[in-house]
Formats: C-alpha cells, sequence, structure tokens
C-alpha cells in the first residue's frame, strides 16, 4: 500500500501550481470542507460580538449609569407621600369661624381628583396607592357666604397655563372663587413630604423621614356672621338680588345673593347630602343654570339701571358745581311734553296728583321726576357723567374679589361713535332718573351712599378687616351740601316720604343700650303709654328707594333701596336690589328692615 507522505500544512510548496491544484480541496470554500471551517469563523466572531455588547452594557450599567439605577431600585423600596397642607380659616370680624377644615382624602382618578370623607373610605380603598390624606374645606353656612367666601376645587388645564401657578401640579387645589380665591396665596400654606420604606407589596414598612407642611394663614373678614345671615333671611324667596350692608368707611359687614348655592358640593364629593329644600342638588344643575347664573356674584358683577337711587348723585353734582342750591325750585305740573313724547312724574301717573314746588330736598323726599328731569338736563350728559364718576361709577371700585363690573356712564360722544346719533333731549330727562343707558352695579350704589353717609369721602370697598383704609376721592360733598340730601334721605324716610315700610323706625330688645340724643336714637311717642315699648328705642334712618325700568319685555321693574343709620352719626349703610319684583318701597324696603333690625338689636 502506497502512503502519501503529508508535509507541513499550509506550506510555502502549497502555493505552487501542481500542488495547489492537488491539494485546493482543502480550502475551497465551495467544497463542504470550506464551508465547515467558514461557519467556525462566523460563530466566534458572533460570540465575541455578542460578549463586547454584555461586557458594553454591564459597563454602563455598573459604571456609567449606575447612581440612576441605584436610586431607582431605592424607589422601588421607598415611596414619596405628599402631606397636604391644611388651608388656613376663614373668620368674621367677631372670629366667628366662616369655613371648617374637615378629615378627609383626594383620589387620582385619571387626571381629575375626586374628594372623599373619612366616612366614604372604605377598607378596599384604604390600600389605594392613589388615594392620599387630604384636609376638606366644610362651609358650615353653605347657601347664605356662597358667593362672597367663594370655594375650592382641582386646577384647570387653562389655569395651569397662568404665570401665577407656574409651578403648580394639575392635581393642585385651589381657590376658585370669592374669598378663597382673592386670598388663595395666603389660605393654601405648603404641602410637606414624608419618605417610607415599603416592602415588595408596596405595603408600608417604617418612615424615613419626613418635611411638615406648612399650614396656611387664617384671615379675618369685615362680615358679621349675624348681618350676613339677616340679610339672607331677609332674602327669603326672593329669586334675584343681592344685598350689600357696609360701614362709612368701606368694610362689607353683609354680601348677599341669589339665587345661592351650597359650595360644599364642589368640595366633599358626589355622596354629600345636600338640604332638602336647597335650590340645586349637584354640581352640574348649579352650572347648567343659565337662565338664573346662581354663580354670578349679582352685587358686584351684575349691571343695571339704578333708577331713582341716581337722583342722590345727580343732586350731589348740580348741588357741587353750584348750578341749583336750596333756593333753587322747580314746578311740577306732573307732565313735561316734547313734541310726541310725554315724560311724567310717577305721583301723576299712578295718582294724577301734582307736588307743586318742588325744591332739592323736597324731590329727594318725594323722588320728584320733574324735578330731576330738569336738573338732568341743566347739567348735561357730559357734566353729569363727571361728577358721576367721582362717586365711583364707571369703574371698579377695587374691592378684594374677582369679577368686579365696572358699569356704564355714557357721554354724547359715546352715543355719536356707537348709534351715529346725537345726544337729545329726552335722553338728558331719562339720565336724570338713572334711567336710560346708564348701568351700575349694587356695590356702587352701596358705595356713594357710604359717601354721601360720611360727608363727602369715597373710601375703596374691602372684606379684608384690619387693613389701611384707601380713599379714591374725597371733598365730594360741601357740609351744606351734605346737608341737604341728608334732610332729603331722612324726609324719605319719614311721614309723607316715600319709603313707607321705614316710617318712624323703631327697634325693640331687651338690654338694648343705646344714648338717646334725639336725634340718631329717640324715645318713641308710644312709649310713654304703653310698658311693653320700655325697651323700644327710635332710629332716624336716611334712605332712598328705586324703582327701575328693564328692557322691553320684563314683566316688572327692578326695586331698589339704599339708606344708611342712624342719619346723624351713620354706622351701617344698606343697599338692597331685587330683580324684576316691583317698587323700592313695596319690595326693597322691608327686605332692608329686617337688616336694621339685625343690626341695632344687637
Amino acid at each position: 500500500m502506497k502512503r502519501t507522505k503529508v508535509g507541513m500544512a499550509f506550506g510555502e510548496s502549497l502555493y505552487s501550481s501542481a500542488k495547489f491544484k492537488k491539494y485546493k480541496n482543502h480550502f475551497n470554500f465551495d467544497s463542504p470542507a470550506g464551508e465547515f471551517k467558514t461557519r467556525n469563523y462566523l460563530i466566534w466572531t458572533i460570540l465575541i460580538i455578542v460578549l463586547l455588547i454584555f461586557g458594553g452594557r454591564l459597563f454602563y450599567l455598573q459604571v456609567i449609569a449606575s447612581n440612576y439605577y441605584k436610586t431607582l431600585a431605592d424607589q422601588n423600596r421607598t415611596r414619596t407621600e405628599i402631606i397636604h397642607a391644611p388651608r388656613g380659616i376663614i373668620l368674621d370680624r367677631n372670629s366667628n369661624p366662616l369655613v371648617y377644615n374637615i378629615p378627609g382624602f383626594r383620589e387620582k382618578n385619571g387626571k381629575n381628583l375626586i374628594f372623599l370623607t373619612s366616612s366614604q373610605v372604605t377598607s378596599q380603598l384604604a390600600n389605594n396607592k392613589n388615594l392620599e390624606i387630604d384636609s376638606l374645606r366644610f362651609y358650615p353656612f353653605k347657601d347664605t357666604f356662597a358667593h362672597v367666601l367663594g370655594y375650592v376645587g382641582q386646577i384647570s388645564p387653562d389655569e395651569l397655563k397662568n404665570p401665577e401657578f407656574a409651578n403648580f401640579s394639575a392635581d393642585s387645589v385651589i381657590g376658585k372663587m370669592g374669598i378663597e380665591q382673592f386670598y388663595d396665596a395666603d389660605l393654601r400654606g405648603s404641602d410637606g413630604e414624608k419618605l417610607i420604606e415599603v416592602d415588595a407589596t408596596g405595603r408600608y414598612v417604617r418612615t424615613l423621614g419626613q418635611t411638615d407642611p406648612i399650614p396656611g394663614k387664617n384671615i379675618v373678614l369685615t362680615l358679621d356672621k349675624n348681618i350676613q345671615n339677616a340679610a339672607y333671611n331677609a332674602m327669603s324667596g326672593i329669586k334675584k338680588g343681592a344685598v350689600i350692608v357696609s360701614t362709612p368707611t368701606g368694610e362689607i359687614l353683609a354680601m348677599v345673593n341669589k339665587p345661592s348655592f351650597d359650595p360644599n358640593l364642589f368640595t366633599l364629593g358626589s355622596t354629600y347630602k345636600i338640604a332638602s329644600n336647597a335650590a340645586y342638588s349637584n354640581v352640574s344643575s348649579i352650572i347648567n343654570d343659565s337662565n338664573n347664573e346662581p354663580l354670578l356674584n349679582r352685587s358686584i358683577s351684575g349691571q343695571y339701571p339704578p333708577g331713582s337711587t341716581f337722583k342722590l348723585v345727580v343732586a350731589a353734582t348740580a348741588l357741587q358745581d353750584k348750578l341749583i342750591d336750596a333756593n333753587y325750585t322747580v314746578q311740577d305740573n306732573g307732565i313735561i311734553k316734547i313734541g310726541d313724547f310725554s315724560f311724567s312724574n310717577w305721583y301723576y301717573s299712578e295718582y294724577g296728583k301734582t307736588e307743586g314746588t318742588v325744591d332739592v330736598v323736597k324731590a329727594i323726599k318725594r323722588s320728584n321726576d320733574i324735578f330731576f328731569y330738569t336738573v338732568g338736563h341743566l347739567l348735561g350728559v357730559d357734566r353729569l357723567s363727571a361728577g358721576a364718576a367721582k362717586f365711583g361709577l364707571g369703574k371698579t371700585l377695587g374691592i378684594d374679589l374677582n369679577g368686579e363690573e365696572k358699569g356704564f356712564l355714557p357721554t354724547s360722544a359715546w352715543k355719536e361713535k356707537t348709534f351715529g346719533q346725537q345726544w337729545y333731549l329726552g335722553d338728558d330727562y331719562h339720565y336724570g332718573i338713572g334711567q336710560g343707558y346708564l348701568l351700575t352695579t349694587p356695590l356702587q350704589v352701596n358705595s356713594w351712599t357710604q359717601a354721601i353717609a360720611n360727608g363727602g369721602k369715597l373710601y375703596q370697598p374691602h372684606l379684608l378687616k384690619n387693613q389701611e383704609l384707601k380713599i379714591l376721592d374725597q371733598n365730594l360733598l360741601t357740609s351744606n351740601n351734605f346737608g341737604l340730601i341728608r334732610e332729603g334721605m331722612i324726609e324719605a324716610c319719614s311721614p309723607g316720604g316715600v319709603a313707607f315700610p321705614l316710617f318712624n323706625y323703631s327697634v325693640k330688645g331687651e338690654g338694648l343700650r343705646v344714648k338717646i340724643d334725639n336725634k340718631n336714637f329717640y324715645n318713641p311717642p308710644e312709649a310713654t303709654e304703653d310698658a311693653n315699648l320700655k325697651n323700644e328705642v327710635g332710629v332716624s334712618i336716611a334712605c332712598k328707594t328705586g324703582t327701575a325700568e328693564q328692557e322691553a319685555g320684563s314683566a316688572n321693574p327692578d326695586a331698589w333701596i339704599t339708606l344708611f343709620a342712624p342719619a346723624y352719626n351713620p354706622q351701617i349703610i344698606v343697599t338692597v336690589l331685587v330683580e324684576d319684583s316691583g317698587e323700592g318701597s313695596t319690595v326693597a324696603a322691608p327686605i332692608a328692615k329686617q337688616v336694621l333690625d339685625a343690626y341695632f338689636k344687637k
């Protein structure tokens, strides 16, 4: 058997042409043997690449990203819980709480927050990771303070775009209305945090650290709980209207609006039990009532013709501009005719009677339209609007609530631009009795009454107690002109005037402590004859009623009254508006009387 001598593999002789042909199958890639060797090389190449990838990844995880994954690992065994700061308490001027915080929870449900009281949280919910301990806002007086206090709620997407809320999250809770909104930054406080350790199932093991929350600040308001309650009760049965009670320096003692709503519906969840006699049973019914607009704060946002209450401003402007004085008179013949148009006095329209010679005191006492038609024309629109602006009309007064409207003061140029018409004599007449294009808010009516009550200073109305008083304008009345207007207002509330529910007003109650000076306070004539009246005190009142016609189609006029008392040393200013109701003396005056009763009986 012939043996083949095998030389050194892949030696130089291998490359000789003859031998290459002889041994080419040993490294021919097309042959099965060559394919096997190539596959070995490929496997080793892939293996090396895989090892490099895993090695690189291991290096990245253990060296480059070690801190990140250490933190992530810690987070798997630790959890940060927010400790929600309790909001500050809102108190009235006598330190009575108007808002409480009660124990509860908030649950994150998608993008929305759900507020739950402690009684609503079941054992299943207790382990819910989206459930956070919180203090919920409770409004004990419900509808009574709704518009002035407001309510809180989850921040909206639009609010998050506001630079004021740049650092807020989508589940932040903020004030949405009223005092809760205006003083939200003070009431809110700062949340704390708790770092806790949890086991593999996410259950609490221990607390690792804690940053305590900072509670919100308590704030004291100028409001008087008893006066607010009295004003609200006095509006019982009224569908739409407002009551504002203040001091001569702009402190708001009460602010009531009808219709109202229970703000607890916004803060205590869907299972909150609403009172059986409540006008609205849920949030949707409040928001969707576009006819009655229960969320509208009519006291500051409603704009109305003021009717005859504006005659006080007309008289003040004409007196200050020296167009009239105590001796100026107008003859009331019942009606003024201009071409096809007639302008009558209410006394002539209702009873067919005239007032004869009328001066400014009698004009206020009797709310004489003929006098104020004449004086309105004497002033003219531009001068009257300039005078009215000094008393705070046509602009916001700066009360510490959002949503205040400025009303509207017309001018001749405005009418020309808006309607392409000149200002007519009839426009003067309407303007002189608080009708026509003029619009005011109840707050403005109350504020100009304040300015008259204190002798000529217009203060900025405010709700925060113990703040520095701000005078918006002053020297609005000379002492003589102030005396004339006050005299007319006193007579308006006295027999022979128009505000008959307030004639000979007196207050009765045990332990009344007032100084009888026979000006501000006096003994009623009957007190000396009837022992039951010995605890009764007469109080002098200065008032002005108003009956303002609305737009065509309204069944009834708006009823107004604005007043201050006692007349010679004012302590309280009351303004009442009742929409679509009737005459001021018949509808608004009895409401104001109930407010006066509550104030003076204390």
